[in-house]
């Protein structure tokens, strides 16, 4: 496979720095940021209260602070949000210039020191920050790739109603249930205690464009799921689990079908029932 960089032009970045950084975003997102090694890139997200996603993000470590990686449309915003949680808290939060681009397949020879493994899924690559990388891709080609390897983005392909473990971040480490508190935390840990999750994100695969983005998806006459957005011959829908696997999916009156990967197929298995009790 040939190496490809593509330029992320969805997403942007915001500087977290002073003394208190790492234990302010502590208590706010869903990964450990206190162990977090400079030079080193997680993957988590910020929840509201209820413990439904706000926005995911990437966290990179460096000596003088951090950065958070979000989606550029949800910076502002974010930052907002930030400064809110401050308080009397010694950090500096402020957008950054630099853009974020992502590496996959064989090394490219444009690749320098300052890129991070993509801590979701190998296959994924890696990312990178800088002003400007020579000969990149469309962010286009990088969601094609994301697609085929049935990875969400939940900044494009998810809702405000979605929780983090639909959206399969408790699969790809984007959240860390030893870690302590966190904005969200009862709720997601009440979710992940239990082991049963009713519906998860996963792609689907069909012939010709993608079905409208919110097109319901069926399961015989049984509603199995909706379409969240995709690429020709590939989208990413969020599905009941349960009619999802018993195929027989047609969604805007077309013929679809689940295309699991290996990471996600263990997620879509039939529920055993409960033995009667005596």
């Amino acid at each position: 496979m040939t190496g490809s960089i593509a330029h992320l032009s969805s997403r942007a970045l915001i500087g977290v720095s002073g003394p208190d950084w790492k234990s302010f975003l502590q208590g706010l997102i869903t990964q450990d940021v206190e162990s977090l090694a400079s030079g080193e890139l997680r993957y988590g997200a910020m929840l509201t209260p209820q413990g439904r996603l706000i926005n995911d993000l990437f966290v990179w470590g460096d000596e003088a602070g951090g950065a958070l990686d979000v989606a550029a449309e949800a910076r502002e915003g974010l930052i907002g949000k930030l400064t809110l949680y401050r308080l009397r808290a010694k950090v500096q939060i402020a957008p950054l210039d630099a853009s974020v681009f992502a590496a996959w397949g064989d090394a490219p020879a444009e690749i320098a020191g300052g890129w991070r493994a993509d801590p979701r899924l190998p296959q994924l690559g890696l990312r990178g920050a800088a002003d400007a990388v020579a000969g990149v891709l469309p962010e286009a080609a990088y969601d094609a790739h994301r697609l085929a390897l049935g990875v969400p983005d939940p900044a494009k392909d998810g809702a405000e109603s979605d929780y983090p473990i639909e959206a399969n971040l408790d699969i790809l480490h984007g959240i860390d249930f030893k870690k302590g508190c966190f904005v969200g935390q009862e709720t997601t840990s009440r979710m992940h205690r239990r082991g049963v999750v009713k519906t998860r994100m996963a792609p689907i695969a069909f012939y010709g464009p993608p079905p409208p983005v919110g097109a319901e998806i069926l399961a015989g006459e049984r509603r199995a799921g909706e379409v969240r957005g995709g690429v020709d011959g590939r989208a990413m829908a969020l599905l009941r689990i349960d009619r999802a696997i018993g195929g027989g999916l047609t969604a805007d009156g077309r013929s679809l079908t689940l295309d699991l990967p290996p990471w996600l197929a263990p997620m879509f298995q039939p529920i055993a029932e409960e033995p009667p009790q005596s």
